[in-house]
């Protein structure tokens, strides 16, 4: 009688055994099933902040002489700029740098044979960063008067930049992130199953493009700093728990 009763406690145990185990089986088959999801979110802006530069340039054979001129060529260009509205804590002249040039020697037959020193060339540097983009694009399309003066002045394109985009990239990633839970609810549902907690989540590319443009996105993340008005963009690339 005593080996019949062990005999059912431990048929019983077996079965709890056995019950657990494939509890923990089922548990676990299903906390590994997940749902892989991308969420996009983009939102259209304009920049606050522009910088334009340019450049201005002055030859001699006397460095003192050319040096000279190049002072007076920026302080006509700081007046200038300050003539046409554009405040002095705006603009910035860098430092200047020289450079001596040669002329090549060549014989008959186009064998180098030396070189005669032919002057020096002196290139000045300014910068203005300013929140007045209409101004300054105004600006930065009537410099040419200055060649009229007798400067020679190179001017870049204007480049465009956005102050708040700590805050603009946050506000995609929460955007993201509900494109990306609709997804995966739209997934789990057509699916049959019910969809869990977040397991993990990574931020993928941010861009920054043209408003309206074909501009190719990067792998590394494209920045465009030549249109006023501009598009940025953000992934996040979601894993769910499916139950």
């Amino acid at each position: 009688m005593k080996n019949f009763a062990g005999a059912i406690i431990i048929g019983v145990a077996v079965i709890i055994s056995v019950l657990i185990l494939a509890n923990a089986y089922k548990y676990k088959f299903i906390s590994t099933e997940t749902i892989t999801v991308t969420g996009l979110a983009e939102k259209d802006f304009t920049s606050d902040q522009v910088v334009w530069r340019g450049s201005f340039t002055r030859t001699g054979m006397d460095l003192r002489a050319a040096y000279a001129s190049l002072k007076e060529d920026e302080k006509q260009i700081r007046d200038y700029l300050k003539g046409k509205g554009i405040p002095d804590s705006a603009i910035v002249f860098s430092s200047v740098d020289m450079q001596k040039l040669f002329d090549s020697r060549y014989d008959e037959n186009g064998r180098m044979t030396g070189s005669a020193f032919t002057g020096y060339s002196l290139t000045g540097r300014v910068t203005v960063d300013s929140k007045n983009i209409i101004l300054v694009e105004k600006v930065s399309r009537e410099v040419t008067e200055l060649l009229e003066r007798g400067l020679e002045f190179n001017s870049m394109a204007p480049a465009y930049y956005y102050t708040q985009l700590n805050e603009l990239k946050i506000d995609l990633l929460a955007k993201a992130s509900e494109d990306a839970k609709l997804r995966a609810e739209t997934i789990a549902k057509s699916s049959g199953i019910s969809l869990g907690h977040l397991k993990k989540a990574n931020m993928g590319v941010f861009q920054i493009t043209g408003k309206n443009s074909n501009e190719d996105y990067s792998y590394g993340g494209a920045f465009n700093t030549s249109s006023r008005e501009k598009t940025a963009s953000i992934t996040l690339k979601v894993d769910y728990l499916a139950r």
